[in-house]
């Protein structure tokens, strides 16, 4: 049923926020048409958290050690926020090259497996091959001879 998402982020240097996933972030990326990049994503999640307020969406990165994280992007002189320790996980900001934050953190609660595509899709049935065939009758005889 589903296949993946897609995450907009809203920037007001669109260009330089492009730059930065592709060329900093490494994320792979296919263009749209006119420079309009659309990045791939490694395995995501999604939660759904009460609010009394507006109804908005964030978007959070996800690494396995958030330090090594904040070391790489100083080695690239771009800062993050001093690491806050949250209940759910290690959390540092960076700033985009357009204004936005984007949260990077390292979990500390349990993590989803992967969707799968492959078992959300079905492969087309394929032709049966004589030899096939030749198991199907085998096994309609060996069926009818248990009965």
């Amino acid at each position: 049923m589903i296949e993946g998402s897609h995450v907009i982020v809203y920037s007001r240097k669109p260009d330089a926020d492009r730059e930065f996933l592709r060329d900093v972030l490494k994320l792979s990326h296919v263009d749209a048409g006119g420079g309009w990049l659309i990045f791939g994503l490694p395995p995501s999640e999604v939660a759904v958290h009460p609010t009394d307020g507006t109804e908005e969406h964030e978007l959070y990165l996800i690494c396995k050690n958030v330090q090594k994280f904040i070391g790489e992007m100083t080695a690239r002189a771009l800062a993050c926020t001093p690491v806050r320790e949250e209940r759910w996980g290690l959390l540092t900001e960076l700033t985009l090259p357009g204004g936005g934050k984007l949260g990077v953190y390292e979990p500390r609660h349990p993590r989803p497996r992967a969707h799968s595509v492959k078992s959300a899709r079905r492969a087309p049935a394929k032709k049966p091959t004589s030899k096939t065939k030749k198991r199907s009758k085998v096994f309609s005889r060996s069926k009818r001879a248990r009965r």
